[in-house]
């Protein structure tokens, strides 16, 4: 009798170990996913607050570039306005793709890519766009070890208990995957 006892309080101990290890590993990966959402907020903001330095640099020699313009102050904008997860990411994704455009017009411009503010403030946004996509990548990372341990047996039955649901991984649009094309 007491042999079972003693193999009863084992499984219960063990069991408690279990659920203990289980429940803290989700919490530390739901931190770390939002932890990793915070790093690319930090990037994308140094981003945001460089856009109107290099607007103002490159206005003086390209000003009848106004449609050039008109498309990263709307993406500028964009993020400002929006809410949530997608609609960042998204608004962000435009935002990149217009100062892309911003870079490739300022090629028609030999005065301006010679200008030393330019240079500054384009290799300083060439910086933050690594770290962005060092970011988004470490951010992906943590949402994939997140949902393979919400989802896999035994902490899939914490997980369902506690509330852990899915995460969304940060995703390039469609638009950002053709190849670029490039006219002589």
């Amino acid at each position: 009798m007491a042999v079972i006892g003693w193999i009863v309080g084992g499984v219960v101990v063990i069991g408690g170990i279990w659920f203990v290890v289980a429940y803290n590993g989700l919490v530390t990966l739901r931190n770390q996913i939002e932890n990793a959402w915070s790093q690319i907020d930090v990037q994308l903001k140094r981003r945001f607050d460089l856009v109107p330095n290099l607007m103002e640099t490159v206005k003086g020699y390209m000003k009848h570039e106004k449609e050039t313009f008109k498309m990263v102050t709307e993406a500028r904008a964009a993020v400002t306005k929006a809410q949530g997860f997608a609609k960042t990411a998204e608004a962000e994704n435009i935002l990149s793709g217009a100062l892309k455009s911003l870079f490739a017009v300022s090629e028609a411009y030999p005065e301006l890519k010679a200008n030393q503010n330019f240079l500054v403030l384009q290799e300083e946004l060439s910086g933050i766009e690594s770290k962005i996509a060092f970011t988004r990548q470490f951010y992906n990372d943590s949402v994939l070890q997140y949902n393979n341990r919400i989802q896999v047996l035994p902490d899939s039955i914490i997980a369902g208990m506690f509330g852990f649901t899915k995460k969304e991984y940060f995703g390039v649009p469609e638009a950002e995957k053709q190849n670029v094309k490039v006219q002589f």
